[in-house]
């Protein structure tokens, strides 16, 4: 089977990525380049760019087996390896907490400069690229310039305009497109055995992203909250519901962190008590502490970026929520997200007008600004949600 096989709706991308790697298997860039007219078709530093659930790292995992294999499809031994995170010529940055430091990237600058053990090439993975300080980007900035011949630098962000335009002028930038919802629910189908016409609904309610629809569509908990997250919106009708209602959203991100954390941080801290020789509810030494302590602070901020994530999830949901009652209200002749709520929808179109709807979806972006730049989350959301006061057209008349 293909590497290439699992990924949806990508396909311009996947013939790029798939002639880079044929390229490396046998002949050198210097070769590569001239045998396509001048044009540079394998490079050492790449950026994947596409919106959030267009599968940015999916696609880079699957370039980076083909590079190690040295074969453009892949193999399945090498595949497996990647995707479990283990091959020894795969290094992965990943962002644990809300940004990336200098500090993460200095061991793996460091080891980009091994030459491969077992594969042809070493690959490097910087996932949420974006999230890079400046001073970490520049600190970056001259291993792409000048990497190892056979050290590959892969990395992914929403898009170029998120890193500082000398990374964009040293990498070679491949976007991806935001695939279909059918595209999404095959995928569902055919990759995770879900019920078609629920595979369609969480692609649908995701809004093609591959990542948040494979979790609806695998998780009751997870849908029971987003129902949870819109009918609480269709009731505020004062402030103080507005408050109550981002007190309510909070425990709802909350909630949905813990249950995206909590396994894997306790299969994390099993591993490392076991990895220092300590046995399960033994004493963990004073020598030892450190490295467990360090341990718990990486989850720390991991559960902070998880939380925050969730939070923004809560928000473009009620994005796509104000959006059909938009629609409704202006009778465009659309496919609405949330189809399912249409008599609720109908509803609250009648209560407010197309001006009013606007306000909210403003409101609504607005708060997703006001958090990313540190505002309490509490009072970014209390905020959006006055804007989302309505009043039946019963209540109204009373007042």
């Amino acid at each position: 089977m293909s590497v290439w096989s699992e990924l949806t709706g990508q396909d311009a991308a996947i013939a790029v990525f798939r002639a880079a790697a044929e390229t490396a298997g046998g002949v050198t860039p210097e070769a590569s380049a001239s045998r396509v007219g001048g044009s540079q078709q394998m490079t050492h530093s790449w950026l994947v760019t596409g919106p959030p659930g267009s599968g940015r790292s999916n696609l880079a995992y699957a370039f980076a087996v083909a590079l190690i294999s040295g074969r453009p499809d892949g193999d399945e031994q090498t595949r497996i390896q990647v995707q479990a995170r283990s091959h020894p010529d795969l290094h992965v940055l990943a962002t644990e907490g809300v940004i990336i430091k200098r500090d993460d990237v200095r061991e793996i600058v460091k080891r980009s400069h091994y030459a491969p053990s077992i594969g042809r090439h070493r690959v490097i993975i910087v996932e949420d690229a974006d999230r890079m300080t400046e001073q970490t980007s520049n600190f970056l900035l001259k291993e792409l310039e000048e990497p190892p011949e056979r050290t590959v630098w892969i990395l992914c962000a929403p898009s170029e305009a998120d890193l500082i335009p000398t990374i964009r002028s040293r990498v070679r930038s491949v976007r991806l497109l935001m695939p279909s919802v059918a595209d999404v629910a095959d995928l569902l189908v055919r990759r995770d055995g879900i019920d078609p016409e629920l595979a369609e609904r969480c692609a649908r309610e995701a809004q093609s992203h591959i990542g948040m629809a494979h979790r609806l569509a695998t998780s009751d908990e997870a849908r029971q909250r987003r129902a949870e997250t819109l009918r609480l919106a269709l009731e505020v009708r004062s402030a103080a519901t507005a408050v109550s209602t981002a007190a309510r959203y909070l425990e709802i991100a909350g909630d949905d962190a813990k249950a995206i954390t909590a396994l894997r941080d306790a299969e994390e801290r099993e591993h490392a008590l076991h990895s220092l020789g300590i046995a399960p509810g033994q004493a963990v030494p004073s020598a030892l502490r450190p490295q467990i302590k360090a341990l718990e602070d990486d989850q720390k901020r991991r559960a902070t970026r998880s939380l925050r994530d969730g939070i923004d999830r809560i928000l473009v949901d009620l994005s796509t929520l104000y959006r059909d009652v938009l629609l409704l209200q202006l009778d465009a002749q659309v496919e609405l997200v949330n189809r399912e709520l249409f008599d609720a929808l109908r509803r609250a179109a009648a209560s407010a007008t197309p001006a009013k709807t606007l306000a909210t979806l403003d409101a609504i972006q607005e708060a997703r600004e006001r958090i990313e730049g540190n505002v309490a989350p509490a009072l970014a959301l209390e905020a959006m949600l006055v804007s989302a006061i309505r009043r039946p057209d019963t209540e109204r008349g009373a007042a």
